[in-house]
């Protein structure tokens, strides 16, 4: 009885009070703290602090805003000025010829001849004294080469030591890479890490003066050079053909190592097949526009399919002439019928891959023209297909009679696919011999070739022997 009485007390008197915003007090209480009548010193010593920083920022954000913006026409050219700034700063960093060659002399005069050998040679402990002796001529930027991690990176002997020349090359390597790369970057005009193949071309006319084996190219032909130079970096440097290659691929790419292997001065260090095999030297490239200018028969330049056929002498086969033109011949903006010529960035094209079939991007080119049905995979019925024109052109140059199917049986002994039914491109690479097999179906001089490998062998191996 008493609880409950009580309980419902409670709950009507809880209903009677009202809520605390129609209290006429608690209103009167609100509008006397807003006011800041209501508050301390402190109190009222912060808000003013705050409201005077808030005016503050307020003023410097309008200001910058009105005077801080750079105009769209100067953007540009901020761009390229502190673009500029960046890698005249980072090439001061880098060693010029002279600190190279009085690091050398350095490195001559503080190591020490091993007996057996007469190779000249530094430990740890010569290592740092000639870091010193280096840093004290040349100055503190040769001494990030003399790290610790540096010397770990090269092979000692028996009492931890290293050679002084390979580190010496080490060196001169990483300048002349960082070197290229600020070069290739000052060119770079979007700044976005690639090189369009214009960029590409002048890139390689700056370094003309600087190589030995072109110093005395004809003024006429620099052009052209440039162009068929540069077309080698992006058939290995673009494998999408999208028109530009990574700056950072170039550097790390054997093109730029072999474009530098015509800084050597004298004619005698260089022998004519090593020069008709770089395809950088002036006796490559000259070979090149021969080839083009004897194909085109016409004049017109551009090549038809019957042009092509002459190369290398007619021993490629037809079917492989018309997958070339179908896989990567554009076809004419003129819009004639279905015919298609071979501009000149096509043939070299053709010839890199040609004269590259062991390499990845050279095997591609090729597998594409194989792969008659567009399937990504070779059938036997691929292989015979391809073969059958080889061995037209084989008996037609009088020699045996060949069976077709032992080819085709070798073809898959050596590639040995992952799926006994069918050679897809990562097979081909896989098996370390894919350009053998494409030339032997595409080529009657490259099956010769592989017929008589034995006495080809024999025969490079006889002048060893005398």
């Amino acid at each position: 009885m008493y609880s409950g009485s009580s309980d419902g007390e409670g709950h009507d008197a809880q209903r009677k009070i009202p809520p605390p915003s129609s209290m006429l007090w608690v209103r009167n209480l609100r509008r006397y703290i807003g006011s800041g009548a209501g508050l301390g010193s402190e109190a009222l010593m912060e808000l003013e602090t705050k409201r005077i920083l808030l005016d503050i920022f307020k003023e410097k954000q309008q200001r910058s805003a009105e005077a801080g913006t750079i105009p769209s026409f100067y953007k540009k050219r901020v761009q390229r000025l502190a673009k500029y700034r960046f890698l005249k700063k980072q090439s001061d960093l880098l060693l010029n010829a002279d600190d190279l060659d009085a690091m050398w002399v350095c490195l001559r005069e503080n190591c020490v001849i091993d007996d057996a050998t007469g190779a000249e040679k530094m430990n740890y402990e010569d290592f740092c004294h000639i870091a010193s002796v280096c840093t004290e001529q040349i100055g503190p930027k040769c001494r990030r080469f003399f790290s610790p991690s540096n010397f770990m990176k090269f092979e000692k002997d028996e009492s931890g030591r290293i050679a002084i020349l390979p580190f010496y090359l080490y060196v001169m390597r990483t300048v002349s890479l960082t070197q290229a790369r600020i070069d290739m970057s000052e060119l770079d005009e979007d700044s976005d890490g690639f090189l369009q193949p214009h960029e590409m071309e002048a890139y390689i006319r700056g370094l003309i003066p600087n190589l030995a084996q072109l110093r005395d190219m004809p003024g006429v032909f620099v052009q052209m050079y440039c162009r068929i130079a540069a077309h080698k970096f992006f058939f290995f440097c673009d494998p999408h053909r999208r028109g530009k290659a990574c700056i950072k691929k170039v550097l790390l790419s054997n093109c730029l190592q072999e474009l530098m292997e015509l800084h050597q001065e004298t004619e005698e260090e260089v022998t004519d097949t090593e020069q008709a095999e770089n395809w950088f030297s002036l006796t490559s490239a000259q070979r090149i526009c021969d080839m083009f200018l004897d194909l085109d028969k016409d004049r017109n330049g551009t090549l038809s399919k019957q042009e092509l056929r002459e190369y290398a002498d007619g021993t490629l086969t037809e079917i492989f002439i018309e997958r070339v033109f179908d896989e990567h011949v554009r076809r004419g903006k003129s819009g004639a019928g279905n015919a298609r010529e071979m501009d000149f960035e096509s043939f070299l094209d053709f010839v890199l891959a040609l004269e590259n079939k062991d390499t990845p991007e050279g095997l591609t080119y090729m597998f594409r023209c194989l792969d008659l049905q567009g399937r990504g995979f070779l059938t036997t019925a691929d292989i015979h297909s391809l073969f059958r024109d080889v061995h037209h052109k084989w008996t037609e140059g009088g020699n045996y009679e060949l069976c077709i199917e032992d080819v085709r049986d070798e073809i898959w002994d050596m590639v040995k696919p992952a799926d006994e039914l069918r050679i897809t491109l990562t097979d081909l690479l896989a098996c370390k011999q894919g350009g053998t097999v494409a030339s032997m179906l595409i080529d009657v001089r490259g099956f010769w070739a592989h017929d008589n490998r034995e006495n080809l062998l024999q025969e490079e191996e006889e002048p060893e022997e005398e």
